[in-house]
């Protein structure tokens, strides 16, 4: 990997991170150190676990209430629903309980808690000006980094799209990484959420905007995916592979939260609004073919992530390193049993079109190392994906 002399950037990580079997424990102590009562949101998948009593049992006094009606693409209307529960009940401080959907309602939650309104009001970037409701978050999957970014993708039926919230001050400010936490997360869901990380990796460091730090991040988040994401799908119940997605998926959060992502991501956003397809199941079957289409642009990059999956790229070309990664990530699908294309998991070829064009507003296309000015190409990724 090489950087311009001129090269020039920021770094954002605050937050406190525990990590381990047992880790939990110390949620009480955190809420304290916070504030003085927690409200817990979580989804219906989770209580049916049995792990909001758990975690229940460990609050004790610290909290206050409990919001779980989050589906699975959560919306405006369930943040503002959720923020007057919460602050109705009396909580200073958030704990989410849960994977991608719970975290990012949790943090819209967090924005209405302390500025009031509607959280249609805070759409966009850097719209902040203080800090907001300290959040605690206990991820029970191993793929969204929402953990530690400042990012909320939230969806707005008026507008029927996913939007894209980015805000410095709304970062979560401590994150208990458990293992026993995701044990129960079935091989399909573990799975899709750690190719979601997988995307958050490769995306990250093939940005216009990487740098040093997200890159070291990156690469070695590729390394731990690789080598543990077959063991957790294989074997739920090992739990040394379950902590190091755990990890992974952190790193790969932190990565793309400061370097922010690709095409890949704007095209699953869309994915996820017109058809309603899950986000980690979508960016899986994309993240090739996106590599494929910036090959011509980042050759040296997908070499580097060639070797990070293990590869051996000694004696190959630049361009035939990066061919490998493609190949190599394609091989890894294979392996862990995840749909290839589109049309596997139901989507109707007359859907494209309209995700294409949705795609060329989203986000995170802009970051893509390949500009885009035209939807048919985006149209073509997808074709090919179908």
């Amino acid at each position: 990997m090489t950087y311009d002399a001129d090269l020039n950037f920021n770094y954002f990580a605050p937050t406190k991170v525990l990590f381990g079997k047992g880790s939990l424990s110390d949620l009480p102590y955190e809420v304290k150190r916070l504030g003085h009562k927690a409200v817990l949101v979580t989804d219906p998948g989770v209580v049916a676990t049995g792990m909001v009593d758990q975690v229940k049992d460990i609050m004790g006094s610290t909290l206050s209430g409990i919001y779980e009606d989050i589906p699975q693409d959560s919306g405006m209307e369930v943040v503002d629903r959720g923020a007057s529960l919460a602050l109705s009940s009396g909580a200073d401080v958030m704990v989410s309980l849960g994977g991608g959907s719970v975290i990012d309602t949790a943090k819209g939650m967090c924005i209405i808690m302390t500025e009031g309104g509607s959280l249609r009001d805070f759409q966009g970037m850097q719209i902040l000006t203080r800090p907001q409701t300290p959040h605690i978050v206990i991820p029970t999957t191993a793929g969204t980094g929402s953990e530690v970014t400042c990012a909320a993708v939230v969806m707005d039926r008026q507008q029927g799209q996913k939007i894209l919230i980015y805000e410095y001050f709304n970062t979560p400010r401590v994150a208990i990484l458990d293992p026993k936490m995701t044990e129960g997360l079935p091989p399909n869901l573990t799975a899709s959420t750690g190719m979601d990380a997988m995307t958050h990796a490769v995306e990250s460091y093939c940005s216009q905007q990487r740098n040093p730090i997200s890159d070291g991040a990156a690469l070695h988040a590729i390394r731990l995916i690789t080598r543990y994401l077959p063991l957790a799908v294989s074997n739920g119940s090992d739990l040394m592979a379950r902590g190091q997605m755990q990890l992974a998926a952190l790193m790969a959060g932190w990565a793309f939260s400061n370097a922010l992502l690709g095409l890949t991501h704007a095209m699953a956003h869309s994915l996820g609004a017109v058809c309603g397809l899950p986000h980690g199941l979508a960016n899986g079957i994309l993240l090739p073919h996106v590599m494929r289409f910036n090959l011509e642009e980042t050759p040296e990059l997908l070499a580097d992530i060639a070797e990070a999956m293990g590869v051996v790229t000694q004696g190959m070309t630049k361009q035939e390193g990066g061919e490998a990664a493609v190949f190599e990530m394609e091989h890894f699908l294979k392996r862990l049993g995840l749909p290839l294309s589109l049309k596997d998991v139901g989507i109707e070829e007359g859907a494209l079109r309209p995700c294409a064009e949705l795609a060329m507003s989203d986000g995170s296309i802009i970051y893509n190392p390949k500009m885009i000015p035209d939807p048919e190409e985006v149209l073509q990724v997808y074709l090919k994906a179908f």
